[in-house]
């Protein structure tokens, strides 16, 4: 299991949400791999809270598809569902496009401004080669057009679905090229909500989400070892190494 950084104390509520991010990020991030074996007692020594906010993440996690628990064995991270990165997508795409109609009829000067700015912290990070830094960048990015819809719930029903979506994602950012077309792409988005045009807005962003599923085929072939086979039972890994079913 990978190191994950200790969580300063908070409040129950806090620390809850605070392990559920911590360990959702160590997922989709692939430093805790399809497979792997979760302890209660080893994630609260690692992340320095109590089992009670960990066994509530993972709770939560579960509901996200992102782990599973194995009669008899344990809790594990689940492997990436084609059908979950497909469903994730559909829902993606219908909320946030609705939300960037919304936006393009509504953005202030301010508000682009802010917009233009997110743009150029992620030319930074695509000339820095920050993988990490991109990857919060987007997410800000998307985030922040779904609040300009003055629907902020757009955003919050979109994250809790798309758990494998944004491990597809993940995957896709070392790829050459991908993280620069991604901007170029997000720039596109913002020139169309700036000048107020919502078809182009929608356009452009229904463009733009569609490429993570475009990689999708190429990753899943490179990388079979992290995918489900989407109609096969879940199998985890035991503490030997050897496949559970």
């Amino acid at each position: 299991m990978p190191v994950l950084a200790p969580l300063s104390r908070r409040r129950t509520t806090t620390a809850r949400k605070a392990a559920y991010d911590a360990l959702r990020r160590a997922i989709v991030a692939g430093e805790l791999a399809p497979g792997t074996r979760l302890s209660e007692n080893e994630l609260a020594d690692a992340l320095a809270v109590s089992r009670t906010p960990v066994r509530e993440a993972l709770l939560r996690l579960r509901e996200d598809q992102l782990v599973e628990v194995v009669a008899q064995h344990g809790t594990f991270v689940t492997p990436i569902s084609t059908d979950a990165v497909r469903d994730a997508q559909f829902l993606r795409e219908a909320v946030e496009c609705a939300a960037i109609r919304l936006a393009a009829t509504r953005t202030t000067p301010a508000d682009v401004a802010a917009l233009r700015a997110l743009l150029r912290e992620q030319e930074i990070a695509r000339d820095a080669g920050d993988v990490d830094g991109f990857d919060a960048l987007d997410l800000a990015l998307h985030r922040a057009l779904c609040d300009l819809s003055g629907r902020p719930i757009a955003w919050a029903v979109g994250q809790r679905a798309n758990g494998h979506l944004d491990r597809v994602r993940r995957l896709s950012l070392p790829v050459p090229n991908y993280v620069a077309e991604m901007v170029e792409e997000h720039r596109a988005v913002v020139d169309a909500v700036e000048i107020g045009d919502p078809d182009l807005a929608e356009a452009a962003l229904r463009h733009h989400l569609r490429m993570v599923l475009s990689g999708l085929p190429r990753i899943r072939a490179e990388r079979p070892e992290l995918f489900a086979d989407d109609e096969a039972p879940f199998t985890g890994t035991d503490d030997e190494g050897g496949q559970i079913a």
